[in-house]
C-alpha cells in the first residue's frame, strides 16, 4: 500500500476536526480571532496543564499493567506488545500530523488530540482483555502524535535561539510531572482501590486538562507565519546547510538513544527489576510497600528529577558556546546510573534513579531545542514529527527487545548495554561541541 493512501483518510480526519474546534474556539475565546497579543507565558501554561494531565493514564498503565496483568485480562506475553503498541501506530502518524501542523492553525489540532487522549484512557479504565488494550494503546498512540507534535511546534513558534532551551525545558517540565504523577497516583490506587478504578481517574483528568486548553489556549500561527516571512529574504551558504543537517541528523541520534534507554527500558522493565531484587514487597522505616506502589514511587521520582534537570539543562545551553556541550554532560550521568543498576544492589538503586532520570531531562529536551534551532520555519512541524517518530521507534522496540532478551541474559547485562550506548552518544556529542562552526544555530545567539 502507497503511504499517501494511509496518510490522507489521516489528514482529512484531522483537517475537519480542525475547522469545527476552530470555529468554537473563536466563539468561547475571542484571543482565537488573532488581535490578541500573544505572550510566550499565555501560550506555555494551557498546553502544559493538557500536555501533563493527558500522560497521567498512560503512565499508570506503564506503574502498574507489568503486576496487574490478571486484572487486565492478558498475559505476562502480552506485555510488551501492548505497551509497544502506542509507539509503533505513532510512526504512522508523528509525520502527517507535523504537516498538518504546518499547514492548519495549531490550536483546534492540538485540543481534538487530548479529548482522543481522554476517550482512550476510559477504554483502559472499562475494558479488560488483550484486543480492548490494544486498541486503547493505538488509540493513546493517534493522540500523543498530535499533543506532542503540536505542542512542541507551539513552543518553537514564541521561542528564539537565544532563549529556546528555556522555554522547551520548560514545556518539559509537564510531560515530566505528568508521568510522575500518573506512576505515583496509578500505583497508589492500584494498591487502594484497583486497577480499573485507577485508570478510570486518569481518564477523567485527561479530559479536564482537554477542557482547559479549550478555553485558554492562544493561536500561535501567527508568529510563524511572521517569522516565514523574515527568513525568505535571507540565504544560507551551501556549506552551513550541510552541517545543519548532519547537527540535526545528530539530534534525532540523540533523541532515538535516549527514549531507547528511558522510555524504552528502564520504565517498563523496572517492576521486573524490583521484583527480582527486592521481592513482592519489602519495608522502607516501617512502612511496607507492594511492588507495584515501590515501582510507581521509583518512576515518580526519576520524572521529578527530570523535571529539574529539563529547564536547567535548557537554561545552560543556551549560555554555552555549543548546545552540544550541554548535551555531553546531561548524557554522562546517564550512563553511570545505567552502570549502577547492573549492580543490582539495593543500596544503589536510589542514586542510579537519579543519575538516569537526570539524563533523561536533559537529552529530550535539547534534541528538541537543537531541531527548533536547526529547522526552517515553514517545516518545523513535520521536522519535530520525525523527529519523535525516532524517539517512537527507539522506544517501541525496547520494551520489546528488553523482554526478550531478559529471560536470556539477565536485566543485568541489558542494563550494561543501555550504559555503553549513552557513552557512545556522549563521544558523539563532544565531537559536535568541537567541531560547530561559527554562525550555526546550536551556538545560540
Amino acid at each position: 500500500m502507497r503511504p499517501h493512501r494511509i496518510f490522507y483518510p489521516v489528514s482529512s480526519i484531522l483537517n475537519l476536526a480542525s475547522c469545527i474546534l476552530h470555529t468554537a474556539s473563536c466563539i468561547l475565546h475571542p484571543a482565537m480571532t488573532g488581535h490578541s497579543a500573544i505572550t510566550p507565558m499565555s501560550v506555555l501554561l494551557p498546553i502544559s496543564i493538557g500536555t501533563g494531565l493527558s500522560l497521567i493514564g498512560d503512565a499508570s498503565l506503564y506503574a502498574v499493567l507489568p503486576t496487574h496483568v490478571g486484572d487486565a485480562g492478558i498475559t505476562l506475553a502480552g506485555v510488551g506488545i501492548i505497551l509497544s503498541a502506542n509507539r509503533f501506530i505513532r510512526l504512522l502518524l508523528n509525520g502527517p500530523a507535523g504537516m498538518a501542523y504546518d499547514r492548519f492553525p495549531r490550536r483546534p489540532l492540538f485540543i481534538a488530540a487530548l479529548f482522543v487522549g481522554a476517550c482512550s484512557t476510559a477504554i483502559y479504565a472499562l475494558g479488560s482483555g488483550f484486543w480492548s488494550l490494544l486498541s486503547g494503546r493505538l488509540l493513546w498512540g493517534l493522540s500523543w502524535a498530535g499533543i506532542w507534535v503540536g505542542g512542541n511546534a507551539m513552543i518553537v513558534d514564541i521561542s528564539e535561539n537565544r532563549n529556546r532551551g528555556r522555554w522547551v525545558g520548560l514545556y518539559n517540565i509537564c510531560f515530566f510531572l505528568g508521568t510522575s504523577s500518573g506512576s505515583v497516583l496509578g500505583g497508589l490506587l492500584t494498591d487502594r482501590l484497583g486497577y480499573h478504578a485507577a485508570l478510570g481517574a486518569g481518564a477523567g483528568l485527561t479530559f479536564a486538562g482537554a477542557v482547559v486548553v479549550w478555553i485558554l489556549l492562544p493561536e500561535t500561527s501567527r508568529l510563524r507565519q511572521e517569522r516565514i516571512l523574515a527568513d525568505s529574504h535571507g540565504e544560507t551558504p551551501s556549506s552551513q546547510v550541510k552541517h545543519c543537517q548532519r547537527q540535526i541528523g545528530s539530534a534525532f541520534f540523540l533523541m532515538g538513544v535516549n527514549r531507547f534507554s528511558v522510555a524504552g527500558v528502564l520504565m517498563p522493565t523496572f517492576g521486573l527489576f524490583l521484583l527480582e531484587n527486592l521481592g513482592g514487597s519489602f519495608e522502607i522505616s516501617g512502612i511496607q510497600l507492594g511492588v507495584a506502589s515501590a515501582t510507581g514511587l521509583g518512576l515518580g521520582l526519576t520524572y521529578l528529577i527530570s523535571m529539574i534537570s529539563a529547564p536547567a539543562m535548557g537554561w545552560l545551553s543556551d549560555r554555552c558556546k555549543s548546545r552540544w556541550q550541554a548535551v555531553a554532560w546531561g548524557l554522562l550521568p546517564g550512563a553511570a546510573g545505567f552502570m549502577l543498576l547492573s549492580m543490582g544492589h539495593p543500596a544503589t538503586i536510589l542514586l542510579a534513579l537519579l543519575l538516569t532520570s537526570f539524563a533523561a531531562g536533559s537529552n529530550q529536551g535539547l534534541s528538541i531545542a537543537i531541531v527548533g534551532d536547526l529547522c526552517a520555519e515553514g517545516v518545523r512541524g513535520r521536522t519535530m514529527g520525525f523527529l519523535f517518530t525516532v524517539g517512537d521507534l527507539a522506544s517501541a522496540v525496547g520494551p520489546l527487545l528488553a523482554y526478550a532478551l531478559a529471560p536470556v541474559i539477565g536485566l543485568k547485562y541489558i542494563y550494561v548495554g543501555v550504559a555503553s550506548l549513552l557513552a557512545a552518544m556522549m563521544a558523539l556529542a563532544w565531537y559536535r561541541a568541537r567541531n560547530s562552526p561559527p554562525g550555526v544555530a546550536t551556538t545560540p545567539a
